[in-house]
């Protein structure tokens, strides 16, 4: 007979709401000693331990809970990867309270809003933003003032401007760092608050819960079959989906979080032989700058460092490039509203084999689910049956589990249309092959219809990248009187490398159908995020394309 287990109640004793909080409690407790954050060089570095920052955490946590602000009050920051950035991902979820981590880049109209929207009751900030967040506050249009917190940092010097604030090791100081910290009620409460990056209209506001956050971390363990105490180096900013999560990855394996203000290749790789880096994260057009520094720069590179990389695929010019200084890469793809990544290109044994065209191509794919995420696969948004697995029927990548975000805050028509079906829908289009891999064919904003027929941008920057001149590139839809739209090319080019847009096109004809091949070809730097992005809505209004928007 079936069991009947009425009498076994969930209770205090077998259930516990998951929450990352939780990785550095018990990493204090088992590893107090072991380095959790370096911040500089050599014996001017910051060093602290893990027993030490878990107690400035809780001073930082009380020190809120004693200024007021408790459960899903939103605690905004302006600060870059230095250490309070850290800190701050585990104190303000530890006074019950919502982190929204800022884009330091945004102009001070778009943080206004975020403040406003979020209803941001405490502002941490760094000296160098001190300017952003004065003009910032200036424009906010609600009546209360968000407490203002100002960090420190003598490697930085004075603030861009005066601040009404408290100083944030005052701050810290006011705090217990033996107070108790507040669990969620539920794994269902929230832990962030991250904004899209919309460019038409206001951005939308995604809220992270604690389940999420928690799986999301141990994912990124199980991808990267990270071993204990890694050495990470902050080049992906922690504004961005919470820096993919990895602040709680790196409490759950007592790894060193190793603090960067800015990345600069010469930075970067000096860091990564004083440290001992072992992992990393960040955009295409960050490997790319490592990857195209001057050889003696990378001299003494410690051997099996791992990289992630997400956004476009990496071309094969800058995985040769990547083996050269011994450094292994990982493609991921996801979105904010699937906490960063949460596809893995995961390689399978005998890629290694394979001629590195090959391993380009199949290292290209967006890959599969994450381990913790339920499932991502490729749907016809029109009937929400899977594609088939032809590696040539495209739908739409789409989403479902853990790994999902709550919901669009004060926006239930764009929660609705994103859940329709019981799926997310990205907005990405792909093919799904035989083995179940997923790979993009473009956003639906950004296929080209020419003279009838679809060109996916992708597909066209992909032979683009191939060129050995070609840094970075980017297809959009110029208008066209005959056409309608055809493809044009923005090309960057690498240093001291030339070219010319006949070469580029006659390369490109050599490997596409004559429909997709680029009618023109337009040479410069392309704009970027401060994540690495390249803004094709930028590019759109260049060629006065109608669908020069990005939503």
């Amino acid at each position: 007979m079936p069991i009947d287990d009425r009498d076994l109640p969930r209770c205090a004793a077998n259930h516990v709401p998951l929450t990352p909080l939780s990785f550095l409690e018990r990493t204090a407790q088992v590893y107090p000693q072991r380095p959790a954050i370096v911040y500089g060089l050599r014996e001017s570095a910051l060093r602290q331990t893990w027993q030490e920052t878990e107690r400035r955490c809780r001073r930082l946590s009380s020190a809120l809970q004693r200024s007021g602000i408790g459960r899903r009050d939103t605690v905004a920051t302006l600060l870059p990867n230095t250490p309070p950035m850290v800190e701050a991902h585990f104190g303000v979820p530890m006074a019950g309270a919502v982190l929204n981590a800022i884009n330091t880049r945004l102009d001070a109209a778009a943080v206004a809003f975020m403040l406003d929207h979020g209803e941001a009751r405490a502002l941490l900030v760094d000296p160098e933003f001190a300017a952003l967040a004065a003009e910032a506050l200036r424009l906010r249009q609600r009546r209360e003032p968000p407490l203002v917190v100002l960090t420190r940092d003598a490697s930085f010097g004075p603030p861009t401007a005066a601040l009404d604030a408290i100083d944030y090791e005052d701050f810290l100081a006011s705090g217990d760092p033996t107070a108790p910290w507040v669990p969620p009620e539920d794994e269902w409460d929230p832990i962030a608050l991250n904004y899209t990056s919309g460019t038409t209209g206001n951005p939308k506001g995604v809220l992270y819960h604690h389940r999420g956050a928690a799986l999301n971390a141990l994912s990124n363990i199980l991808e990267w079959d990270m071993p204990k105490h890694p050495v990470y180096l902050w080049t992906l900013p922690m504004f961005h989906c919470n820096g993919w999560c990895f602040p709680w990855t790196l409490a759950a394996r007592a790894g060193v979080n190793v603090c960067l203000r800015r990345v600069e290749a010469a930075a970067v790789f000096e860091l990564m032989r004083t440290h001992g880096v072992t992992h990393y994260c960040g955009a295409p057009i960050v490997h790319a700058m490592l990857a195209n520094a001057p050889e003696p720069m990378k001299a003494g590179l410690p051997r099996g460092i791992r990289g992630m990389v997400a956004a476009s695929a990496p071309p094969a010019a800058l995985l040769e490039a990547m083996e050269r200084m011994g450094i292994e890469l990982t493609h991921v793809y996801g979105l904010t509203e699937v906490y960063g990544p949460a596809t893995v290109c995961a390689p399978q044994p005998d890629w290694a084999d394979q001629p590195l065209a090959q391993r380009a191509r199949l290292n290209a794919r967006q890959g599969v689910r994450y381990h913790l995420q339920q499932d991502a696969r490729v749907l016809d948004p029109g009937t929400m049956q899977p594609v088939p697995w032809d590696g040539e029927t495209i739908g739409e990548i789409m989403f479902r589990g853990n790994i999902v975000m709550k919901g669009y805050l004060k926006n239930p028509q764009a929660t609705a249309e994103a859940f329709a079906g019981g799926w997310f829908h990205t907005g990405d289009l792909a093919v799904q092959y035989p083995d179940g891999y997923i790979k993009i064919k473009d956003r639906s904003k950004d296929i080209i219809i020419s003279g009838g027929e679809n060109i996916s941008s992708i597909e066209v920057e992909d032979v683009l990248y191939r060129h050995p001149a070609v840094q970075a590139a980017a297809v959009v839809a110029k208008p066209d009187p005959r056409w309608g739209e055809t493809p044009c090319a923005f090309v960057e080019l690498r240093d001291g490398a030339q070219v010319t847009a006949e070469e580029l096109i006659a390369h490109c004809r050599a490997h596409l159908a004559a429909f997709k091949v680029p009618r023109a070809v337009v040479f410069g730097e392309l704009p970027k995020t401060s994540t690495g992005k390249i803004q094709k809505f930028e590019l759109r209004k260049r060629v006065g394309s109608v669908q020069a928007i990005d939503v």
